[in-house]
């Protein structure tokens, strides 16, 4: 058994836990950081590059919650669920139901944009300190309509956004054209969130976070979390922290180790899928959501990149080919001529039934500060997320209200 002494434990290597890192030792803080895989891997890598400022929006609103048992149970929705699974995930479903309703909606959706307000320029900040700049891109990103009705039917949607401080224009299939000429034509338009930020290689970004990153990393898988007279005890598969502070940053796998600092977090797993195509230069220029069909397409460094669509079932089961198929022909009904594609990716985002993150002290002591739960928005949050958590632990008054994000909340 390793014994190991630290000031703060991160427990968690993806995005989150390494900025969180990358801020605390900028304070001169003693980190040390616990995760069985490496650095930076799962959903830190396979997600569709976006810092998404723009996605105020909960999962779950009204106009889910009037189309939700055909979402789930059609299996090829854009949000579907494993049969399986229901058992388990109807006390979550319940939940998601309440916060869909409209007064709940509302409510998250300005407590979401208030948490992503300075997203990109703290992103800018972050990457020009780990040597990242040239990952970045500022060419906004799309949201495709490929009906007038849909079209005619997002104004509502970019006027609520707007009020929410979202900077974003509707274009007509003209102007798409002429911003991405390699897109097929529609008859609707484009939302085009024009201060979105995109990253051309995710991986690449956090690796060079990890790189830049000067404290210990453990690769043990933590399952117990213990408070003793001498501070945080944790132990694992053949390891033993002791930390005065343990942030709690493991993404879809930090339910158990909430519970055991004193809260019942209702976190459950969004299995999400990507597929590549290697391409010397990739068919279009910025991210773009095909709004209907719940992914995007990325035009990551040397590949066409997509990804998306939520699938509700847990940490242990196989990737659904069907999931992966469906991918498939969506990306072709944009690029009939695509390929097999090179390679496919399945992985794990938490996800809660508000659509926002837990983040703040334990309701056992603010020994343990959670950070987790960020669902689609975890590598937008990431800086932000570091930031708080600084605070927090120096007891300085978090530059965020977490009155929404409060691990009580529940």
């Amino acid at each position: 058994m390793q014994a190991h002494q630290t000031e703060i434990a991160i427990i968690g290597a993806g995005v989150v836990g390494l900025a969180i890192a990358e801020r605390l030792l900028a304070e001169g803080r003693e980190v040390t950081l616990i995760d069985p895989n490496p650095p930076g891997s799962g959903a830190s890598y396979g997600n569709a590059g976006t810092i998404a400022d723009y996605a105020t929006l909960p999962v779950g609103t009204p106009d889910v919650l009037r189309n939700l048992p055909s979402l789930l149970f059609d299996r090829n929705s854009p949000l579907s669920i494993r049969r399986a699974a229901l058992p388990s995930l109807a006390p979550w479903l319940l939940r998601f139901a309440r916060q869909s309703l409209p007064d709940a909606a509302r409510r998250n959706a300005a407590a979401i944009a208030a948490l992503l307000a300075d997203a990109c320029p703290l992103w800018e900040g972050l990457a020009e300190r780990i040597g990242g700049t040239d990952i970045l891109q500022k060419r906004g990103c799309l949201y495709l309509y490929e009906t007038k009705a849909a079209y005619r039917a997002a104004h509502a949607d970019m006027a609520q956004r707007r009020t929410l401080g979202i900077k974003v224009d509707l274009i007509s299939p003209d102007e798409l054209g002429q911003l991405e000429p390699g897109l097929p034509q529609v008859e609707g338009g484009a939302a085009y969130f024009t201060n979105a930020v995109f990253m051309a290689d995710p991986g690449q970004m956090v690796k060079r976070l990890a790189k830049a990153i000067t404290a210990p990393v453990l690769p043990h898988l933590i399952t117990r979390l213990e408070r003793t007279a001498s501070g945080v005890l944790l132990s694992g598969d053949g390891v033993q922290v002791r930390a005065r502070h343990v942030v709690l940053a493991a993404g879809a796998h930090s339910r158990a180790l909430a519970r055991a600092a004193g809260d019942r977090i209702p976190l459950e797993t969004e299995r999400g899928y990507h597929i590549e195509w290697d391409m010397p230069k990739p068919r279009i220029t910025r991210p773009t959501c095909p709004t209907t069909r719940g992914f995007y397409l990325c035009p990551m460094s040397g590949r066409l990149r997509v990804a998306g669509t939520v699938e509700l079932g847990g940490l242990t089961a196989p990737p659904s080919p069907h999931r992966i198929d469906k991918l498939i022909e969506g990306a072709r009904t944009i690029f009939p001529d695509l390929p097999d594609p090179d390679r496919t990716w399945m992985g794990f985002r938490p996800s809660l039934p508000d659509s926002l993150p837990v983040i703040g002290p334990s309701r056992g002591g603010a020994d343990v500060i959670h950070a987790f739960g960020h669902g689609h928005i975890g590598l937008t949050l990431a800086p932000i997320t570091a930031r708080l958590v600084a605070d927090l632990i120096a007891r300085r008054a978090p530059q965020r209200d977490l009155h929404a994000t409060r691990a009580t909340r529940f």
